[in-house]
């Protein structure tokens, strides 16, 4: 496929699964806003590495998920500077974890701004230009947890269960306008977030690290091996393409058969 000429917004992009989903829009010709947190120089590495790589436009964008008005401009960004916001991908998300009695209150109000009012605020500033050119992806990372609950994330299974309904309610209401809006339900992704957690969880349960691995991060899996972002990014790629212009409104579990069961 190719998406030269496209233009895509991926939020949460300078690492882990948005970077590769970044990357996978680029390799196909499409220019770039990424965004997301970390270190500036590590960043604009990363920037600059995507231009090399593929020769398309990359910029970045430091537009703050807790802003309504840093959101809209980043989206007015792609739109000023690219041309057009034809993809969104709503991929920045937080996780906290903590009994529901016990769950500190402005955590809850972080997590449900960055996870699932973000991607409102940013779909609402994209939506009229992709009726207007009569194309549109949007991609919502959500999670197994969109489907499915776990004890202590209180906040993250709400949020993505708010964003299963917000998927649904965007497909329905862009149907007739040649948009699509799609969220991808990962398990657990091995990213270097999880990789840091590892030996700290080790430590605190008193295992090795592969029992961290298999007994309490792949508990839910039945592949009991972990979702690689490479894997998550090919799908994304995929729902963008002519070939998934018919699927909407659509939960797509990469998830190991977590949810199977």
């Amino acid at each position: 496929m190719s998406l030269k000429g496209k233009v895509a917004v991926v939020t949460g992009s300078t690492s882990g699964i948005g970077l590769a989903i970044a990357r996978a829009y680029a390799e196909q010709g499409a220019n770039l806003v990424i965004n997301g947190l970390g270190d500036a120089a590590a960043i604009e590495a990363e920037r600059a590495k995507i231009e090399s790589d593929f020769g398309v436009k990359a910029l970045y964008s430091d537009a703050n998920m807790l802003s309504h008005v840093e959101i809209e401009g980043m989206v007015k960004l792609a739109e000023t500077e690219l041309g057009s916001c034809d993809i969104l991908v709503n991929n920045a998300g937080i996780q906290y974890v903590a009994p529901v009695e016990e769950f500190p209150i402005e955590k809850w109000d972080q997590i449900i701004a960055i996870n699932l009012s973000a991607a409102f605020y940013a779909t609402r500033a994209a939506v009229p230009g992709m009726k207007a050119r009569k194309w549109g992806r949007i991609i919502n990372t959500a999670s197994a947890h969109a489907l499915v609950a776990s004890p202590f994330k209180s906040a993250y299974v709400a949020a993505k269960h708010g964003i299963a309904g917000l998927t649904k309610t965007v497909a329905l209401e862009t149907a007739t306008f040649g948009i699509t809006c799609n969220a991808i339900c990962p398990g657990y992704v091995w990213t270097p977030l999880v990789e840091k957690q590892i030996p700290d969880q080790a430590k605190a349960r008193g295992i090795s690290e592969e029992q961290v691995k298999r007994d309490v991060l792949l508990a839910a899996q039945p592949t009991k091996e972990f979702v690689t972002v490479e894997e998550v990014a090919a799908l994304a790629l995929w729902l963008t393409s002519d070939g998934a212009r018919s699927i909407t409104g659509t939960m797509q579990q990469i998830d190991g058969g977590w949810v199977a069961e």
